[in-house]
């Protein structure tokens, strides 16, 4: 692995080389799971970079981390290796589909239909007050609901509350870093969750 940008608390992480991406396809990642969590983030599936690092959305370019903290989610910008704190904020992650791809259109129906089943049980054990499923097309297959849009969902989830969310993959041409972090910051106002960011005008 090469040496990757310092993240904000000034640590230095390796990068993964070409090698250590071609070697994290189909591999899995642990998910940021704990009882009762305010939100359950669920994201496609791991792409390769998450897959070399354990860590989920850690693909440069990704914007999950920063619409997370523009959103009011997080009281600062966090590193994905910083993944392990989101419990403590009441919030979670973990995927639709468990193996890792170079990109998420590489799944097919069925690992989505599967992929559904098996979140819905988790939710069930987990108990989350939402789930919030970070990308349209993905629960469009998975829940079989083809005209879902963005947004509050009129179904619940094992209990759980459900809100489907852009993908926040620099693929996503229709959404910039605002506009997702807009989007994130409507599901925390209705969560009714607190902004834990300093007051200021940057960000807000």
């Amino acid at each position: 692995m090469t040496p990757d940008p310092i993240r904000p608390s000034g640590i230095r992480h390796p990068r993964p080389t070409r090698a250590d991406l071609a070697a994290a396809a189909d591999r899995t990642i642990p998910d940021v799971l704990a009882p009762e969590l305010e939100v359950l983030f669920v994201g496609i599936n791991p792409g390769l970079w998450s897959a070399a690092t354990g860590w989920h959305f850690a693909r440069p370019g990704n914007r999950f981390w920063p619409a997370l903290h523009r959103g009011g989610f997080a009281p600062r910008l966090l590193h994905p290796s910083e993944q392990d704190e989101l419990p403590a904020l009441g919030l979670g992650i973990t995927n639709m589909a468990a193996r890792a791809s170079a990109r998420a259109d590489e799944l097919s129906a069925e690992e989505l239909l599967d992929g559904a089943a098996i979140l819905t049980d988790k939710v069930a054990r987990y108990r989350p007050r939402w789930v919030a499923v970070v990308g349209v097309t993905a629960y469009r297959i998975g829940f079989q609901r083809p005209k879902a849009t963005f947004g509050p969902q009129p179904e619940s989830l094992a209990d759980a509350r459900l809100w489907v969310l852009p993908n926040p993959s620099g693929l996503n041409a229709h959404f910039t870093p605002v506009t997702l972090g807009l989007a994130f910051a409507e599901l925390r106002a209705a969560t009714g969750l607190p902004d834990p960011r300093p007051a200021g005008p940057a960000d807000r």
